[in-house]
């Protein structure tokens, strides 16, 4: 037979269950699973997740502290306030007046010119949300309270015989007796806020050395 006569058996392809088929399917979904750097099916690497998530948190937390503590701070600011102006009261009831002189900046504020000569001195200041106050009270010449009732800003002619005007509110604070027996005089010079408003009480007693008691008290 020729080389012509012979027929021609074309190759079929290999089917999808042969062996180098299983193979290489095999090879290609193990690929696919095992890639690393996906997560959870969408696309986001896990290490991209945690700083995402971690970030979220982190700026969570610093709105929760810019809103919470400044509101906080005002809370607990206005109760202190409150209770502080209370127990400056209470310690100054329980301490009594201070021997001493106050300040010159004190003096100023509160428009006390205490003469040079006073002697005895003893103040006390209070402050709270309503007013402001300075317990004084000093022994002086009848020449010094004439200097310091015009410094004040009033006289002895504003001085009312057998009035005392100090009220139970400030005697209670300063433990300040006004008995009978004494030759009291008082007046109250008043300004307009926010410059303080003086009551005054003098015991006259001993015209030559007179003891004075002021409260002045300024609204801020």
């Amino acid at each position: 037979m020729t080389a012509a006569e012979h027929h021609i058996v074309p190759r079929r392809p290999p089917s999808s269950g042969s062996p180098g088929s299983s193979g290489s399917s095999g090879s290609g979904s193990s690929g696919a699973a095992g890639s690393p750097g996906f997560g959870d099916g969408d696309g986001t690497p896990p290490g991209d997740r945690r700083r995402m998530i971690r970030r979220r948190l982190i700026t969570l937390t610093i709105i929760i502290l810019l809103i919470g503590i400044p509101a906080g701070y005002l809370v607990i600011s206005a109760g202190q306030s409150r209770r502080s102006g209370k127990d400056k009261e209470a310690e100054a009831s329980a301490q009594g007046l201070r021997e001493d002189w106050p300040s010159g900046m004190q003096r100023r504020i509160f428009e006390l010119p205490i003469p040079g000569n006073a002697v005895g001195v003893q103040y006390y200041e209070t402050n709270n949300w309503k007013a402001s106050r300075m317990y004084v009270k000093f022994r002086t010449t009848s020449a010094g309270l004439d200097r310091f009732l015009s410094g004040v800003g009033t006289g002895r002619a504003a001085l009312e015989t057998g009035k005392v005007t100090i009220g139970q509110r400030d005697i209670k604070i300063t433990g300040w007796l006004f008995g009978p027996g004494v030759d009291w005089s008082g007046t109250v010079h008043r300004n307009k806020d926010p410059r303080p408003t003086q009551s005054i009480t003098v015991n006259m007693t001993d015209p030559a050395a007179p003891v004075v008691y002021v409260v002045s008290a300024a609204t801020p």
